[in-house]
């Protein structure tokens, strides 16, 4: 593309790639100087001229020291990322419709349920926490809401791979750090706000006005489907331009349920859309994904999808990894490994798993916090698990440069009258919880659902994922321990 189809009055440059890091080899490229938490790029504009870029965009004076790059003055360099790499890549999100859903907790399960029920009818991808699909596409995540050129690229792909659609978890970091400022939502999706991201945000209100972006950013034509029980969900579209419709259990709401029967495996209601009933049978479980479905109804639904042909397909919702996922290898016990990782996300979890644990039975809870994030959080965890559970079992989860113990030890401090356990191998942690477990018991493994890595010191480090842990243990240690453990010596 030519940098005069870019940017105003420039040359007829040819440019091959977007840029803004420094470090990466990238011909016929745009810098960006963008300022970031640590690092400026402007420091680097030099480093970024070697490795390939010929135009150079930024928003302090700097040395201009190559009478073969074009240097760009703007006012705001983010603000002409979105905008430049949008063009870049033909204006993708334009060519879908997107679906961008935020909140504390059910992004991810909104958004893939998003997907996966309305693929059948026409092609959707899906952007988050759990991966990026389309198509025939399943590729490893970035962040749960990607930056600005891998967001936009991403999308061209989809576009690219014949997507109709978009699923894209949107986080209240991503909306602060302006990535999706340029990408063009036509119905957003608000879930609820609780406790999180307060090492970032800094207060409950900085993190609500973060997640009111794009509320206040959605354009008129556009639908904003909102929690109407959560305390936030009138103020969030307080300042929306587009039509809200509301979705609740608690409140008066365009999308109401109510008659709610809630099972182990199953769940039904009477779900009230602009004053017509339909009966809805769903193989969901636990209030807070009864929350989570009815914004996939209102979003499906005022996406133009009819109520006749959502129904149907609610009865066997597909699992989604790490979400509430029940592990059953024929196990007498009930295992369930969910991604929760907030105060109220725990809570949710173990009020459903004492809704199903017979009150001579146990419920065992394996999970950590985070390192380098919101340690605030910590003793809330533990005041909570010692609420709910019969026994603790704190290890590892994301320590990076933190040590695992010491973060166990934080969360210990909540915990008065139940027995804990620190075990600092998530793998050990998760063994022990089978070893003890009795018939009727439930384990809930907590903290990072289907994600393949933890974060270290150094990066990121291969898991097997909480779910093929437990599978693996069931396997070689619960089942046939003897066999297994001969095999294994005899190799």
């Amino acid at each position: 593309m030519k940098l005069s189809a870019l940017f105003d009055n420039a040359p007829e440059l040819e440019i091959e790639n977007l840029m803004v890091d420094s470090r990466q080899a990238m011909p016929n490229a745009i810098f960006f100087c963008i300022r970031g938490m640590l690092h400026d790029g402007h420091r680097f504009v030099n480093a970024a001229i070697k490795n390939g870029a010929v135009c150079v965009v930024h928003s302090e004076e700097i040395k201009r020291n190559s009478a073969n790059v074009v240097y760009i003055k703007v006012r705001d360099v983010v603000a002409a990322l979105n905008q430049v790499a949008a063009c870049f890549y033909g204006y993708p999100s334009k060519k879908m419709v997107v679906y961008g859903v935020t909140g504390t907790n059910g992004k991810s399960s909104v958004a893939c349920m998003i997907r996966n029920l309305i693929n059948p009818i026409y092609p959707c991808g899906y952007i988050g926490t759990i991966s990026i699909e389309y198509g025939d596409v399943k590729l490893p995540p970035m962040l749960t809401t990607p930056d600005i050129v891998p967001l936009q690229e991403t999308m061209r792909d989809m576009v690219d791979s014949g997507m109709k659609a978009c699923a894209l978890e949107i986080s209240s970091i991503g909306l602060e750090q302006h990535r999706t400022d340029a990408v063009d939502v036509d119905i957003a999706i608000f879930t609820n706000l609780t406790h999180d991201h307060l090492d970032y945000h800094g207060t409950m209100e900085n993190y609500f006005e973060a997640k009111k972006k794009l509320f206040d950013s959605l354009k008129p034509q556009g639908t904003a489907i909102v929690n109407i029980d959560d305390p936030c969900g009138q103020r969030i579209t307080a300042d929306c331009r587009a039509r809200v419709v509301t979705y609740g259990v608690l409140q008066q709401a365009d999308y109401q349920a109510r008659d709610i029967q809630l099972n182990a495996d199953c769940t039904s209601f009477t779900l009230s859309v602009y004053g017509q009933d339909y009966a809805v049978e769903t193989n969901l479980v636990a209030m807070f994904n009864i929350y989570n479905l009815m914004a996939v109804i209102a979003a499906l639904h005022e996406g133009g999808v009819e109520m006749e042909t959502i129904l149907p397909s609610l009865r066997t919702i597909p699992q989604i990894e790490g979400r509430m996922e029940r592990i059953e290898e024929g196990q007498p016990f009930n295992i369930i490994v969910d991604f929760a990782h907030t105060p109220d996300g725990l809570e949710q979890i173990f009020k459903f798993a004492s809704s199903i644990t017979p009150k001579e039975k146990r419920i065992i809870a394996v999970f950590g916090s985070a390192g380098k994030r919101d340690t605030k959080k910590r003793p809330i965890f533990g005041q909570l698990a010692d609420k709910y559970c019969d026994l603790i079992i704190l290890t590892e989860d994301d320590p990076r440069d933190e040590d695992p113990l010491q973060i166990a030890e934080e969360i210990a401090s909540g915990i008065v009258k139940t027995n804990r356990i620190l075990i600092e191998s998530r793998y050990d942690a998760i063994r022990q919880a089978i070893e003890v477990a009795n018939v009727g018991d439930t384990i809930l493994i907590l903290g990072k659902g289907d994600e393949n890595f933890i974060y270290r010191e150094f990066g990121r480090e291969p898991w097997m994922s909480d779910p093929a842990a437990v599978r693996d243990i069931l396997r070689r240690y619960y089942f046939e321990p003897e066999e297994e453990e001969d095999h294994e010596t005899a190799e």
